[in-house]
């Protein structure tokens, strides 16, 4: 988000203008942002092969979806739903990565008939797709690490209290479920968690992997899941990508010297893609003074950006319509009826009722996440493209609200009068 002339502008479109065309509240995406995160990884690791499959639950806008794969980018899902946005964007089932957890064996069923590639995490999952699908399909399968990484325990998916994956110590008995069913194992993957700095961390995961896989002689990639941590502050830190890559890089050399088929890499990004292209926009509907606190009530929620309040998420927040006021302290909240908190004590420019706040880092896990708590309306969605500006998601009305409810009404009015 850019100051010019006085007015705040995403990918060079004026922020009144986006009003304008999609009202608010309203999530604006830039595509240029989005476009050098993708060129930014693709060049960190040399001319070691690597795959990025774009984790899509971060963001499914269908229009997202396309735009990444124009990228070169595959795709990680995590649901049959996933997969199945994935071919309506474009995607060919080769394209795609299903990595489930805890789902109906016939929603793995669905998947492996679609023919995307199978990420299998749990040892009696294994066994059965083994048993149904050895001879025919090639699996990749999700080791647990046991690696404690990331910036907060509920984002972090590889400590030994996980559900994710199979315990790195369980893969002697793995060894006899693959080699029992004379199974194809293509890939090794494992997620150790979200905003990883330590480089060392990926580079510690790498070891276990390569360690697992010289035990399958079939592997063609290794997939080190994802967890960049982007910058949510003024000046503050992030995973350099490019000492990482360097690291990873060269390590994977050494190991595919002593290979006939050499490994390929595969990370799968969504936070590192999508974050910091989008800002949510919010009017302001109260400026409220009590005995001990100045709050800023936007018309909005937790119910359009939760991360605030399930993960003490830190978004930085701009007001768009008075760049120039006097800092002041407020603590931005919302409209659902709740404790229900965007940021506390934070210096903004003077807030006025009416005013446009923006909140940064809002491209991912956030419409992903929303809902209608409140029975209030999902937001609209903007996307910035090549100096124009694209609605891509209306917001909710009523009959949205309405539209898989059962009106039963009859029913009730019969048994009223019984």
């Amino acid at each position: 988000m850019e100051l010019i002339n006085g007015e705040y502008h995403i990918g060079g479109i004026a922020i009144s203008d986006i009003v304008a065309l999609s009202g608010v509240p309203v999530y604006v995406y830039d595509a240029a942002v989005i476009r050098k995160q993708v060129s930014r990884l693709l060049n960190a690791f040399g001319k070691t092969s690597v795959r990025i499959m774009y984790a899509c639950k971060a963001l499914t806008n269908i229009n997202i979806l396309r735009y990444v794969r124009t990228l070169g980018v595959g795709l990680d899902t995590v649901s049959i739903q996933e997969v199945e946005l994935g071919l309506l964007a474009g995607f060919t089932p080769s394209e795609i990565l299903y990595t489930p957890n805890m789902v109906s064996y016939a929603e793995i069923k669905r998947a492996i008939e679609i023919g995307v590639h199978i990420n299998i995490d749990t040892i009696s999952v294994l066994e059965r797709f083994g048993h149904d699908y050895a001879d025919r399909v090639p699996v990749c399968i999700r080791i647990n690490p046991h690696i404690m990484a990331g910036g907060n325990e509920r984002i972090s998916t590889g400590h030994i209290d996980s559900k994710f994956g199979i315990s790195v110590h369980q893969i002697r008995h793995v060894e006899r479920i693959v080699n029992s069913n004379s199974m194809h194992v293509n890939g090794l993957h494992m997620h150790t968690g979200s905003d990883i700095l330590d480089a060392d961390v990926f580079i510690q995961g790498a070891e276990i992997l390569l360690d697992v896989a010289e035990r399958f002689p079939e592997i063609r990639f290794l997939d080190f899941g994802s967890g960049f941590k982007v910058p949510y502050k003024q000046d503050d830190i992030e995973t350099d990508i490019e000492t990482f890559g360097s690291k990873l890089s060269m390590r994977i050399e050494e190991f595919n010297k002593g290979r006939k088929t050499p490994i390929e890499i595969w990370f799968e990004p969504g936070k590192y893609i999508v974050s910091e292209a989008g800002i949510f926009l919010a009017p302001v509907n109260v400026v409220k003074q009590t005995t001990s606190t100045v709050f800023a009530g936007v018309d909005s929620g937790m119910n359009h950006l939760i991360r605030p309040m399930l993960y003490g998420a830190y978004h930085h927040i701009v007001n768009t319509s008075n760049p120039n006021g006097t800092p002041r302290i407020y603590t931005v909240v919302g409209y659902i009826c709740e404790t229900d908190t965007f940021g506390w004590d934070r210096k903004i420019n003077e807030v006025r009722e009416g005013d446009i706040l923006a909140f940064y880092n809002a491209g991912a896990y956030g419409y992903a996440m929303a809902s209608n708590y409140n029975s209030r309306y999902r937001p609209s969605e903007v996307l910035i493209y090549h100096g124009h500006a694209h609605v891509i998601r209306r917001r909710e009305t009523m009959p949205d609200l309405l539209s898989t409810q059962i009106d039963q009404g009859d029913v009730w009015e019969t048994g009223l009068h019984a």
